[in-house]
């Protein structure tokens, strides 16, 4: 396509019959910029056109051509504009021009698909019903693709052999691999996470082998970074995910309230009537997920209480509304033991005195 490009200006340049490279130069340039103006008119229509459409991908590959389409206009303008300087004035230059042009085109076309991964990447991300990390996993193989693939064909343009580079990357691969041991395991470890999915980027996360617990920030090749509840960073290994449990509490499906109470000694009449009602009070409570286990019992004869316990799920997972539908269920249990005459326990001890053999003695006295 450049080549044709350039045998148009040539002949239209010799049709004009125009000599002087200096005009030749400067005629090049006003047509390269008119060229230019006349890509960023369309553009911007083309633009204004897409941004009210409801599909994401003409939006992505507008945004992917646009930038490099104004350097490959410009790379034309120039390089015909440089070539009829060399060739005016016999500079060596001239042939070197044509493998800087495809090298430039390499590049440049690299850039616009490593554009489209990176625009991919945002707008599905932006997206909250998109897995993230996989979003994530798949825009980083896709620009590690696009760079090896245009590194390969800038080698293979410069003259050197890609077999020879392959050979010589299988053989130096398992030198680099003895030496980066620690690196690859990592490596690896990032491509379980990416395919087994035991956590992904917002997700909290606890580990009970190890003191790590705190919410994914962000999922890379060698580093999982996790933002503790005191909001400091802590940096994992992703080996170490291949290793030892992991446990997501953001997928669990409800919240568990296990708690016990303990009552006086001298309140056993009213135990059974304050289980009743504490049960039905769980079961009639709009917050409990009553399809799950529901338990209310008398649990023990404890040293200064009567001991019933509760066991029950809620309906949501958000630890913020747990802790106020956890309040509002143990006040209102207090209210009922307290409407039944009845408290809790705290720890007592009775001291019995045998007064009769306290009085012989004090009268043999």
């Amino acid at each position: 396509m450049i080549e044709q490009v350039e045998l148009y200006l040539e002949q239209l340049l010799a049709s004009l019959d125009i000599r002087n490279w200096v005009v030749n130069f400067t005629l090049i340039l006003c047509i390269t910029l008119l060229i230019q103006l006349v890509w960023r008119s369309f553009a911007n229509k083309i633009q204004r056109i897409v941004s009210h459409t409801s599909n994401h991908w003409d939006d992505i590959a507008l945004y992917a051509v646009m930038r490099p389409m104004n350097w490959i206009i410009v790379l034309m303008g120039g390089s015909m504009a440089l070539r009829v300087v060399a060739s005016s004035e016999e500079l060596a230059i001239s042939n070197y021009l044509p493998v800087v042009q495809k090298i430039s085109i390499l590049l440049l076309l690299g850039w616009s698909f490593w554009r489209m991964a990176t625009r991919t990447e945002e707008t599905y991300i932006a997206d909250e019903r998109k897995d993230t990390t996989t979003v994530t996993a798949v825009a980083k193989l896709a620009k590690l693709s696009v760079l090896i693939i245009i590194l390969l064909s800038v080698l293979q343009t410069l003259g050197v052999s890609v077999s020879g580079v392959l050979a010589f990357g299988g053989m130096g691969g398992l030198v680099v691999g003895m030496a980066a041991k620690d690196l690859l395991s990592n490596l690896f470890g990032a491509l379980m996470v990416y395919m087994d999915k035991p956590f992904k980027v917002g997700d909290w996360i606890r580990s009970p082998d190890k003191s790590i617990e705190g919410t994914v920030e962000s999922i890379g090749w060698r580093l999982t970074r996790i933002r503790t509840f005191d909001k400091r960073p802590l940096y994992v290994p992703n080996s170490l995910f291949t290793q030892i449990v992991v446990e997501n509490a953001s997928r669990m499906s409800n919240r568990r309230i296990k708690e016990s109470f303990g009552l006086r000694y001298r309140d056993i009449n009213q135990v059974e009537k304050i289980i009743f009602e504490v049960r039905e009070m769980l079961a009639n409570h709009p917050e409990i997920d009553t399809r799950q286990t529901l338990i209310v019992n008398f649990d023990l004869f404890n040293d200064s209480s009567l001991d019933f316990f509760i066991y029950t799920f809620t309906k949501t997972t958000n630890w913020i509304k747990f802790h106020g539908i956890k309040q509002d269920i143990l006040l209102n249990i207090a209210k009922i033991v307290k409407d039944n005459g009845a408290q809790f326990a705290f720890p007592t001890r009775q001291l019995h005195l045998d007064t009769t053999s306290l009085k012989e003695e004090f009268q043999a006295k």
